[in-house]
């Protein structure tokens, strides 16, 4: 069983900055892909940002630019950099972990999830 927990998450002005974090803990082997989604109210959960094992990272395009992902391997643990932010970027954030348990099974775990209020 693998968790996930979140932090990072806050109120800030538009064009501020913040960073979150993600640290999985468990019988992890290999954490493969690591990502970042976000989900406003009545909408769905979309990609905000991921990254493989390799360190190859992807964006949505609302982002690109302003939002960088990150890992640290040894940590398991997923980071995002926003920066510049939007009010459209208000909404809760979740990340995704997936990859190789110690038994060798594979698995797929989300975090509980952190507001981001991008607000005046």
């Amino acid at each position: 069983q693998v968790q996930l927990v979140e932090s990072g998450g806050g109120l800030v002005q538009p064009g501020g900055s913040l960073r979150l974090s993600c640290a999985a803990s468990g019988s992890i082997f290999a954490p493969e892909d690591m990502g970042w989604y976000r989900q406003a109210p009545g909408k769905q959960r979309d990609l905000v940002a991921a990254i493989t094992a390799g360190g190859t990272s992807n964006y949505a395009d609302s982002v690109k630019g302003r939002f960088t992902i990150s890992r640290d391997n040894a940590k398991n643990t997923v980071y995002l950099q926003m920066n510049s932010l939007k009010p459209e970027d208000t909404a809760v954030y979740y990340c995704n972990v997936e990859g190789i348990l110690g038994s060798g099974d594979r698995f797929a775990s989300w975090g509980q999830g952190t507001q981001v209020t991008v607000s005046s």
